[in-house]
């Protein structure tokens, strides 16, 4: 079932765009499924230290910066076999990094930023916010100019499909299954 030109599919946007679900999407389809935040939250565990986002987005620029901009690019490429689909993409230097395997396609998730932030206070995760206007907020930090930083709207630039998710699940899914 899994079109063979499609072996590595990228997903970046901001939080509680629906990348985790559109990532569920397709490993039921049979793609593996990994996250570049899921090496921050190692790093970060095995420091003992919880995986708020503030945290996250704070030692991710410090691996960045301290093994290179791709360097969760790298670390993740030498996990991985087979299809897959890879969450958490939020620097272009790892979009260039994961451009360099045969069959890599990059997916941009959004929806609007105040369904965007239910979606995310929903998730129980520690966002780090309470209130629509710090959400907001939150987010000019991962748009930053800083090469070892989160570079979202870069990466949305460089994406080869945009999938708008502001409508029901049923809806999100026909558009993933017409990416497809």
């Amino acid at each position: 079932m899994i079109p063979p030109r499609r072996r590595l599919i990228g997903l970046t946007g901001p939080n509680g765009a629906g990348k985790g679900e559109a990532a569920a999407f397709f490993v039921a389809r049979g793609y593996a499924y990994r996250s570049l935040s899921d090496i921050i939250r190692a790093d970060l565990a095995s420091a003992g230290l919880p995986p708020d986002r503030d945290r996250l987005i704070a030692r991710g620029n410090e691996l960045r910066r301290e093994g290179g901009p791709d360097v969760l690019a790298r670390r993740l490429l030498a996990e991985i076999s087979g299809p897959t689909v890879i969450d958490s993409i939020r620097n272009p230097a790892e979009i260039e990094r994961f451009r360099r395997e045969k069959g890599f396609i990059l997916l941009a998730i959004d929806a609007p930023a105040s369904l965007r932030f239910e979606r995310a206070m929903r998730r129980g995760r520690n966002e780090s916010v309470s209130t629509l206007e710090e959400f907001i907020r939150k987010e000019a930090e991962e748009m930053s100019a800083d090469p070892a930083a989160q570079q979202i709207h870069r990466c949305f630039e460089m994406a080869d499909t945009v999938v708008k998710n502001d409508s029901v699940l049923e809806e999100f899914h026909r558009r993933l299954e017409a990416f497809l």
